[in-house]
């Protein structure tokens, strides 16, 4: 049996998604990681491997963690394609009946469907108009190019200007200036958010008509249709609806010249030009006209709908903070993503995470001499003896020489395995991870090798901060005898998005802004 799944169920799933994201039993979770991409593929930053799902790697996401970043309500939002303005271009009109019928075609663009059309456009005051007449005639089946640059904001659609190209407008709204920021893109531009309620677009909601008829475009102008040079008014538009009128020029051939709207009508979703009620004489050759009718509810009422905004965008800024300094300078990003509802550290823990940021990596507070000038290459490993014949393995992330914290990870690489999870051959340390301790067993010590020089755990330090010279250092993560966990639970909640990319070395003067687009 033939079935689709309709567009509609596209843009339901991203209204949806937008309301989970802002509903307060949820928590959303932008993040970045994988310090080390050429461990895994060599030509990584020419070359960025398309990510893998599947549980494996979702686990090697999470070992490749570094920091994550809250996702607030006010940072998603539907969006569209972004469709500029420009002079001389050819835009497609909005219909109502686009289809693989090939006289129902898209004629500019092709399409075989109203939100593959381009049939809205963005003008250079981000103002977002609806095409609803190209210039589309018997002379010009295709339309023509868009000669005068939509500026207004009245709420009834008009030509933009007078260089007579036949485009009729109809204005829906203005990007303001703060979603311009965050969720503007190269390919998509934002709808505003809560249209439906929203009292800064009332206007443009309440203008709409159920029903309404704006435009009717002439497909046949016919034959001897007399008397000529005639003005026929009040012709009625019959269909389902009722109200609607238009106005019928006739020509010094006896052909119709032109054909518009008088009364609007309500009500219509089919319907045809009654040229008899008119009084309009049928002619040798009938005319043929084609009756455009809007979206449900009107032009204008539903935005989401109108414009097919079934794509949304996930907006966070990456930057530097002195009180938190979750997200680490001096070493490489190459992967962001989202995750969905990750939960605070421990175990059994089943409290959701809600903090603005979150470090997901280990950290030791170290000591000893040289503290302060010690060298920790970034992604080289470092080594702590726990017991006899047993050793922790983790990879350096970040080493901070004013406050001795060494940031790192552990993944399969520090257990007998690659960066890929192949099985290494007779591993250095075995195939088991061993975390680094400050209650270290027989045959073990605090000392941590791989450095330039061996220093110690500190277990003397606990707490968030420490003060040196007078100055307070916030650390990002809570000490405890030297050993700070990470303030997300590994492996919880769900990854619903992964981009790997070309890898950038954050320093600390800058800052990232991660846009994900998700299409449903």
């Amino acid at each position: 049996m033939a079935a689709i799944i309709t567009d509609q169920i596209r843009i339901l799933n991203a209204k949806n998604f937008v309301a989970g994201v802002s509903s307060s039993t949820n928590s959303y979770y932008s993040f970045v990681g994988l310090p080390n991409p050429t461990d895994i593929q060599s030509d990584w930053d020419v070359n960025p491997p398309p990510p893998r799902d599947n549980f494996d790697e979702e686990n090697n996401y999470w070992d490749t963690m570094i920091a994550l970043k809250k996702i607030n309500a006010s940072d998603v939002r539907q969006v569209i394609q972004k469709r500029f303005w420009s002079t001389g271009t050819t835009f497609d009109m909005y219909r109502h009946d686009y289809s693989s019928n090939p006289n129902k075609q898209a004629k500019v663009s092709g399409s075989l469907s109203l939100y593959s059309a381009s049939y809205y456009v963005l003008n250079s005051d981000y103002r977002v108009y609806i095409c609803l007449q190209n210039g589309t005639n018997p002379d010009n089946e295709n339309g023509r190019p868009s000669l005068d640059e939509p500026l207004f904001t009245d709420l009834e659609p008009r030509a933009a200007g007078s260089s007579g190209d036949g485009y009729i407008w109809k204005y829906l709204y203005t990007i303001k200036p703060t979603d311009i920021i965050k969720f503007e893109s190269t390919d998509f531009m934002p709808v505003p958010i809560n249209w439906e309620t929203s009292t800064e677009n009332a206007a443009v909601r309440d203008n709409a008509i159920d029903g309404s008829i704006k435009i009717i475009t002439i497909t046949n102008r016919g034959f001897g249709v007399a008397p000529a040079n005639t003005t026929y008014t009040r012709v009625p538009i019959r269909g389902d609806g009722t109200g609607a009128e238009c106005t019928i020029v006739v020509n010094n051939d006896q052909k119709i010249e032109s054909v518009t709207i008088s009364n609007q009508g309500s009500g219509y979703t089919f319907g045809t030009v009654d040229l008899t009620a008119g009084n309009v004489p049928a002619g040798t050759i009938s005319p043929v006209f084609n009756v455009i009718i809007s979206p449900k509810g009107g032009h204008g009422k539903d935005i989401y709908r109108e414009l097919g905004a079934y794509n949304v965008l996930m907006y966070s800024r990456i930057e530097n903070d002195n009180q938190n300094p979750d997200f680490i300078t001096g070493n490489q990003i190459a992967r962001v993503g989202i995750v969905e509802n990750p939960t605070e550290f421990g175990p059994n823990s089943t409290q959701i995470l809600t903090t603005d940021k979150a470090s997901a990596v280990y950290a030791l507070k170290l000591t000893g001499i040289g503290v302060n000038s010690a060298i920790y290459t970034a992604d080289s490993f470092i080594t702590q003896t726990v017991s006899t014949a047993t050793t922790a393995v983790g990879k350096v992330i970040s080493y901070d020489q004013v406050t001795g914290v060494l940031k790192y990870w552990q993944d399969r690489s520090n257990s007998g395995f690659s960066a890929v999870g192949l099985a290494v051959t007779n591993p250095t340390y075995g195939f088991n991870q061993v975390g680094f301790t400050s209650a270290f067993g027989a045959g073990g010590s605090l000392t941590i090798s791989g450095g330039s020089i061996n220093l110690e755990i500190d277990t003397s330090f606990t707490g968030l901060s420490t003060v040196i010279n007078n100055r307070i250092y916030y650390l990002g993560q809570s000490f405890t005898s030297g050993l700070a966990n990470p303030e997300v639970q590994k492996y919880s909640g769900n990854i619903i998005y992964v981009d790997n990319r070309p890898s950038i070395t954050r320093s600390s003067n800058q800052k990232e802004d991660i846009k994900v687009i998700l299409q449903f």
